[in-house]
């Protein structure tokens, strides 16, 4: 999906940045967590994911709250009724009468006060990881919340800390992490984000809300802890509530969580849990991963880096050009590809390796044959989170695969060294690994 467009509403004397995507029946408001930059949705795939497939099937209308992302930063964060009626603004400058609200987080407190003070505009509520009073963020955790923003901020350290924990410390979502931290605030606006949040409490408007309401809640959520989740579905009035497995806060860069969460919300809004049933082939599925991004971005800085990744990214492309491989997206320090055979896809992977050597960078790729679904310009499926999964085991300059590639491969002459039974996150069984050994 390409990026949309993104316009200002006027709430007072502020500027509020907003998007509106998707051509659905059902409005749909977006009321995002402690930060946010409604543009760097759309570099980050996990966030592009998420969002194009709510778009789907609503209307959906994205912002950035007041001191944050695109919105007017030089203000106040204020108190939340100021921030409710920036949502009121969006809605309005949208041209939206009555939207459901999907709040997120923090975005849960604007919610409810909206819903209970606008009955009249509100559709719907649904709940991802919300509270009425922040479980974790008190008066006595605060301070060394704000000494580690302090310390921390647009390094991505403390968002993955508090909402990504099962994150890899050198994965591309820790890296995407701390775009996300600079794009989104400052420190100071981080803080004052984390005094506020730390003052909300709605626990006494629950009562009043007389709308359809959904809350989802992960079971081991660390930074908002379930009973947060369970508290707002007791107390709403014919609350659906749905528990979700997993410890992380925010859901982005896993795919499945990503997807439950939206099946659950179409299936509340529309009644309706799927889409029409995807196209599925069989395919191989190749991601590539540069390693050490990160540590190679710093030591050479901005300009530098990008031409290089620019040079990178012209020699993959031509690998691809050269196995027949269909390119499906860049993720920015790697690719993700699909081939119709599974003997193309490891020599191009070899041949990647190869080849960006020569640049002086090194990377790992995994490989995995099945089933995918193919959606406009992406690709889903289980063969995909196992491919992703692969990856993440590879050794730097290794072309790692799974049994599946190496059995669909027999008398290729390529050959391959057992790496041995492993575990993949979110897979019930161990998978087969083989490392990619040079040919001739």
């Amino acid at each position: 999906m390409e990026p949309p467009e993104t316009r200002y509403a006027k709430s007072g004397d502020v500027h509020i940045a907003y998007q509106v995507l998707g051509s659905g029946s059902i409005d749909l408001v977006f009321v995002a967590g402690f930060v946010s930059n409604i543009e760097f949705n759309w570099e980050d795939p996990g966030r592009a994911y998420f969002f194009s497939r709510l778009a789907s099937f609503t209307r959906l209308i994205v912002f950035d709250k007041r001191g944050t992302g695109l919105s007017d930063r030089n203000v106040s964060l204020a108190h939340l009724e100021d921030r409710m009626d920036d949502v009121r603004a969006v809605m309005d400058a949208a041209g939206s009468e009555h939207a459901a609200l999907f709040g997120v987080s923090e975005g849960g407190g604007m919610s409810i006060l909206f819903a209970a003070t606008y009955p009249e505009r509100t559709r719907a509520l649904i709940f991802y990881g919300s509270y009425a009073r922040h479980p974790t963020l008190t008066a006595e955790s605060l301070p060394r919340h704000i000494e580690q923003v302090e310390k921390l901020w647009g390094t991505g350290e403390y968002l993955s800390r508090h909402m990504l924990p099962d994150s890899a410390p050198e994965s591309s979502l820790r890296r995407a992490t701390a775009r996300w931290e600079r794009q989104s605030a400052s420190p100071a606006a981080a803080m004052a984000s984390l005094r506020m949040s730390s003052e909300v409490d709605t626990r006494h408007v629950l009562p009043t809300i007389r709308v359809p309401t959904l809350v989802m809640h992960r079971i081991g959520d660390t930074r908002v802890t379930v009973d947060a989740g369970r508290y707002l579905a007791k107390h709403i009035a014919g609350a659906k509530y749905v528990e979700l497995p997993g410890i992380n806060h925010a859901p982005w860069g896993e795919r499945d969580i990503v997807d439950r969460i939206i099946d659950e919300a179409r299936e509340f809004l529309t009644g309706s849990r799927h889409d029409a049933e995807p196209d599925r082939v069989l395919a191989t599925v190749l991601f590539t991963d540069i390693v050490d991004s990160t540590k190679r971005a710093a030591e050479l800085g901005d300009r530098q880096w990008r031409a290089l990744l620019d040079r990178h990214d012209e020699q993959v492309r031509a690998q691809f050009a050269r196995f027949r491989g269909r390119e499906v997206k860049n993720l920015g320090d790697g690719f993700l590809a699909t081939f119709d055979g599974p003997a193309r896809a490891v020599r191009c992977a070899a041949a990647i390796a190869a080849t960006v050597q020569r640049l002086g960078i090194t990377v790992r790729n995994g490989l995995h044959t099945g089933e995918i679904e193919l959606k406009r310009d992406d690709i889903g499926g289980i063969a995909v989170h196992i491919a992703a999964r692969v990856t993440d085991l590879a050794q730097p300059g290794e072309s790692l695969v799974s049994s599946t590639v190496r059995d669909l491969v027999a008398g290729s002459g390529l050959r391959f060294e057992d790496r041995g039974l492993h575990a993949l996150r979110g897979l019930p069984e161990e998978v087969h690994l083989y490392t990619a050994l040079p040919e001739g």
